[in-house]
């Protein structure tokens, strides 16, 4: 970033500052022994807009500007303070695209900012071109169109930036968004859909300021990054939420750059309908359900007339850490406030019928012909870190597979596979617990177990530009545990090294269009 931001690099993980769980801003209705600023849930829940789109010959195209914004985060700041911040089309986060299967989309992006970006479509089956990573940087002032056919089931997605080095701190200061999928289980299903009303999005981060109310960003080798001391709920600190129907369907990303949660409604259960990369099989009780940073969750919450729930994060199971108080395992504190009008609108059980694409998207453990093992250590993967030239793996277009991955480490990892949706087979050969049998590009790692994932890699072929695959807190990601795959076809001569910022792209100009 700039001069425009002031990132403080004052220690962190001391005697003095280290987090528990009643030190967290995240509001609550007691007093708090810390002496932290107690505060009601007073806020009405800021909803993202939608992005608006127009239909050109039959392609649906969005415009997103990245750029510069200034945001009130009363009352974490001092009344008229305003928050240096980033965001898309506005000064804090982006707007929510959505589009369905089988359309093909256009994102027309103009980078404002003085410092190059990108944008990943996070958990997106498209072109390695297309798919916004390190290797797609924009320069300050370029512009880019990626364009693509949107063909994987329902899901909420995400997008946010991804550049070499810089991902933690442009996510931090804003840079988010949710990209919603539809397909024909989504548009039949009985679930709420009224986006706003009773379909609601959830971007939780957790952020700290400094005396002058700007965005403290410490990276001083605390693990797993660092832990702010304010929660926002879609920019939105102590948020309340107005219901006006029988049953909420709350879409949870975890926005946060390196804190994990554990969500639930106290004693009220929930209803899990979808992970990161769609549907489940069927609904699911569950009473809560653990984010690490970059996953994704839909949740149905049940309401009665006149009831008052809260959105909680309890403490983590984040596995065999070495300290988990010093990596968040101890925090728990209310996130946001739900409030039921004394008469409810109707709303239906959720449930739905299976796709039209089902056989098509099925992932089959028989026919997979090659297994992987990835050891996640010091900033490494395999013993290496990050280098833009070097192409780790190169794989079979068509080609199922088995990947082990394993962290070695007493500390959260996490780990994010671009390009397609995994399943997660079992971990140390036992079968996983329902709520993780859905499909996923993300998975916490507690250290030392062996997690099994079946993933196939279909339709888009490149030999030369390289998907990624990392651990997505993202001080981690930054500081190199990252690796690259190429994905090729019959008679495809895979590069053995990847020449310059951006094959085929937009490196040196910051302007490149997929557009035809």
């Amino acid at each position: 970033m700039t001069g425009d931001f002031r990132c403080s690099r004052r220690g962190f993980l001391t005697a003095g500052s280290l987090l528990t769980a009643g030190a967290l801003a995240g509001c609550t209705s007691v007093p708090s022994a810390t002496g932290v600023s107690v505060h009601a849930f007073d806020r009405p829940l800021s909803i993202p807009p939608l992005a608006q789109s127009r239909l050109e010959g039959g392609v649906r195209i969005f415009e997103l500007t990245v750029r510069f914004g200034e945001t009130s985060f009363s009352p974490a700041t001092a009344d008229g303070t305003m928050t240096r911040t980033l965001g898309y089309n506005g000064d804090f986060l982006g707007p929510t695209l959505r589009a369905e299967r089988g359309e093909k989309v256009v994102v027309s992006i103009r980078n404002q900012l003085d410092d190059t970006t990108s944008v990943h479509w996070h958990g997106m089956h498209l072109p390695a071109r297309m798919d916004g990573g390190p290797h797609q940087e924009i320069a300050p002032g370029g512009t880019w169109e990626p364009e693509w056919t949107i063909d994987q089931p329902a899901a909420t997605l995400w997008y946010h930036p991804h550049p070499h080095g810089r991902t933690e701190e442009q996510v931090y200061h804003g840079l988010a968004g949710l990209f919603l999928l539809d397909d024909d289980v989504s548009l039949g299903a009985d679930l709420p859909r009224d986006y706003g009303i009773d379909d609601i999005p959830v971007i939780v981060m957790d952020k700290s300021f400094d005396d002058d109310g700007q965005l403290e960003l410490h990276d001083d080798g605390g693990e797993p990054g660092m832990l702010g001391d304010t929660v926002l709920v879609n920019g939105s600190i102590c948020p309340l939420f107005e219901v006006s129907r029988e049953r909420l369907r709350l879409r949870l990303l975890n926005g946060s750059t390196a804190r994990s949660y554990d969500f639930g409604l106290g004693e009220s259960a929930m209803t899990l309908i979808a992970t990161d990369g769609g549907f489940l099989d069927e609904p699911l009780p569950i009473d809560s359900i653990r984010l690490a940073p970059g996953e994704r969750a839909e949740v149905i919450a049940t309401f009665t007339p006149g009831q008052t729930l809260r959105l909680h994060s309890a403490k983590v199971d984040l596995g065999a850490v070495a300290a988990p108080f010093a990596m968040g395992g101890n925090d728990a504190f209310d996130v946001l406030e739900f409030r039921a009008a004394a008469d409810l609108g109707s709303s239906p059980e959720p449930a739905w019928a299976s796709s039209e694409h089902a056989e098509k998207d099925r992932l089959h453990e028989s026919e997979a012909s090659v297994e992987r093992r990835f050891e996640l250590d010091e900033r490494t993967i395999n013993g290496r870190t990050m280098d833009m030239s070097r192409v780790d793996d190169v794989i079979q277009v068509g080609a199922t597979e088995i990947w082990t991955v394993r962290n070695n480490l007493p500390m959260p990892h996490s780990f994010h596979i671009h390009d397609v949706q995994f399943r997660l087979l079992d971990i140390d050969g036992t079968a996983p617990a329902e709520y993780l049998a859905g499909p996923k590009d993300t998975m916490y790692l507690e250290p030392k177990r062996d997690y099994r994932l079946l993933l196939r890699f279909t339709d888009y072929t490149d030999p030369h530009v390289p998907y990624m695959y990392h651990c997505h807190m993202l001080l981690h990601e930054d500081e190199g545990m990252m690796g690259q795959f190429l994905v090729v076809g019959p008679g495809q001569v895979p590069s053995t090294r990847i020449d310059g910022a951006e094959p085929g792209g937009i490196a040196g100009t910051g302007q490149h269009s997929g557009h035809h």
